[in-house]
């Protein structure tokens, strides 16, 4: 049996993570695994991720031990090789991917579902400053950004505003993701 892979992205500050969480919490029991990032990046405001030094990254990458790796706003993101394990299983697994690094996503696992997490400019600005991670130019550099994506012809994306009140948008998410089970 094979299971269901679901990426989810979407621009800093739509609140990924947020939404992730709300999920995790509401889905206990289910076969639905929310994979863990590693990042080189110490963890805290709110994210969940494995913190790696920038070594301790390389050697993993080195012994193919991720599934997925990419780079972004100077940081290495990874998910564990664990991926294929749980997806073997007939599990579906979650991952909070990258927009630019969807393409070579989707070319490892052709089956995956994109889900794509937005929110109104003022909101992304308003969450990243809270953050306090980057300074105000950083900030308004990678809202400037937009980074830009395309889905080849076939691949399902649902788009979720995260703008509003987080159960809305984090009920739509946990829907996608139960839709998913059932398929």
């Amino acid at each position: 049996m094979s299971g269901r892979l679901i990426y989810v992205m979407g621009p800093s500050g739509a609140g990924k993570d947020s939404l992730l969480e709300f999920a995790r919490q509401r889905l206990v029991g289910e076969p639905i695994l929310f994979a863990h990032r590693y990042i080189t990046r110490p963890s805290g405001n709110g994210e969940v991720h494995v913190a790696l030094s920038v070594e301790e990254f390389a050697a993993r990458s080195v012994l193919g031990l991720f599934a997925l790796e990419w780079s972004s706003h100077a940081l290495r993101y990874g998910i564990g090789i664990e991926l294929d394990a749980w997806l073997a299983r007939g599990c579906t697994v979650v991952v909070n991917g990258s927009r630019q690094y969807v393409q070579h996503a989707l070319a490892r696992y052709p089956r995956a579902e994109v889900v794509h997490v937005n929110a109104a400019p003022h909101i992304l600005a308003a969450r990243l400053g809270s953050r306090a991670r980057e300074s105000a130019e950083q900030v308004a550099a990678r809202l400037a950004r937009r980074a830009p994506f395309s889905l080849p012809a076939g691949v399902r994306c649902t788009t979720i505003d995260n703008s509003g009140a987080l159960d809305e948008a984090g009920h739509a998410l946990i829907a996608v993701l139960k839709e998913s089970v059932s398929a």
